[in-house]
C-alpha cells in the first residue's frame, strides 16, 4: 500500500481578541478580562471538568454516559461568525450568544484547523484542538432569543447550515495558565494526511 501524501507541520500566529466565561446555568457566556485555566478547563465555567456526560454528538454511547471532557473550551473567529450572520440575514452573531470562551484573530478559516493542533499562548497556557464544533439548533435558538425573535424556529434552524465549518473549535487544556486579552498565540499544526479508505 502506498503511503498517502504527508503535509508537513506548520506554524501560524494569532491574537486573542475576546475572552468569555459561562458562569450561569447554561452555555451562554459573558466577556471577562482574563481566563484562568486548570486541567479541568475554566473553574466555574459551564463546560469545566475532567469528564462530561455524553449527548447527541456521541450516539455510540447511551446518553448520560460519563466520558472524557474534550469540550472544555470553545474557540471562535469573529470573521467566521460575520459570514454566518450574513448568510442568516442578521447584522451580527455575538460570540457569547453561542458559548464562546475565546475568540482569535489572524487565522483564516479557524474552524478548519485540524485535530491535534496546539495553541501556545504567550502567558504560558497551552490548548489542544479536539475537533470542529458542530452547529446545532440549540445555539441557533440562543441567537434567535438574542436578536429578539425567540419564537422564530426557522431562524434557529438556519444557524446549522450557515455555521457549518464556521462554528469554531472545541479544545481542552494541555497546560494550565492564565490567558489575557491581546495575548499572542503560536499555532502549531500537526502533520496531515488523508487516510486511504
Amino acid at each position: 500500500m502506498t503511503i498517502p501524501e504527508i503535509i508537513p507541520s506548520k506554524r501560524l500566529a494569532a491574537t486573542v481578541d475576546g475572552l468569555f466565561m459561562a458562569s450561569g446555568g447554561d452555555f451562554v457566556s459573558a466577556p471577562v478580562g482574563e481566563l484562568p485555566l486548570t486541567f479541568e478547563g475554566i473553574p466555574g465555567d459551564f463546560h469545566a471538568g475532567n469528564t462530561r456526560k455524553s449527548g447527541g454528538r456521541e450516539p455510540w454511547y447511551p446518553r448520560g454516559t460519563e466520558m472524557r471532557n474534550e469540550r472544555q473550551l470553545t474557540i471562535l473567529s469573529r470573521a467566521e461568525l460575520a459570514e454566518a450572520a450574513a448568510e442568516m440575514g442578521l447584522e451580527a452573531i455575538e460570540p457569547e450568544w453561542i458559548g464562546a470562551n475565546i475568540t482569535l484573530a489572524g487565522i483564516p478559516m479557524l474552524s478548519m484547523l485540524p485535530a491535534a493542533t496546539l495553541l501556545f499562548f504567550e502567558g504560558g497556557a497551552t490548548l489542544k484542538v479536539d475537533f470542529q464544533n458542530g452547529p446545532c439548533k440549540i445555539a441557533g435558538a440562543s441567537i434567535a432569543r438574542h436578536v429578539g425573535r425567540p419564537d422564530d424556529a426557522g431562524l434557529a434552524l438556519a444557524f446549522v447550515p450557515a455555521a457549518k465549518r464556521r462554528r469554531g473549535l472545541v479544545v481542552w487544556v494541555e497546560k494550565p495558565g492564565t490567558i489575557k486579552m491581546g495575548e499572542k498565540v503560536r499555532v502549531q499544526l500537526p502533520e496531515q494526511w488523508i487516510y486511504p479508505a
